[in-house]
């Protein structure tokens, strides 16, 4: 695992923006990051994605039409 991004240099964003970005609700985020589709970290009583995790996500649902 010497190739993964030291946490210093990873953007964490919070359920509003991974919200907005998705064009989603923030309960549709909660949803995701309770079910472990979205890997997020607890900060306090929030949560924080990891951008790439997002990324990762979009990627995966994306859904071709030809």
């Amino acid at each position: 695992m010497a190739s993964e991004t030291p946490l210093s240099d990873m953007r964490f964003l919070t359920v509003a923006e991974v919200a907005t970005i998705m064009r989603v609700s923030k309960m549709t985020v909660y949803r995701l990051v309770h079910s472990g589709e979205l890997e997020a970290i607890r900060v306090g009583r929030s949560f924080r994605v990891p951008e790439h995790a997002v990324n990762q996500y979009l990627r995966a649902a994306f859904v071709g039409t030809g």
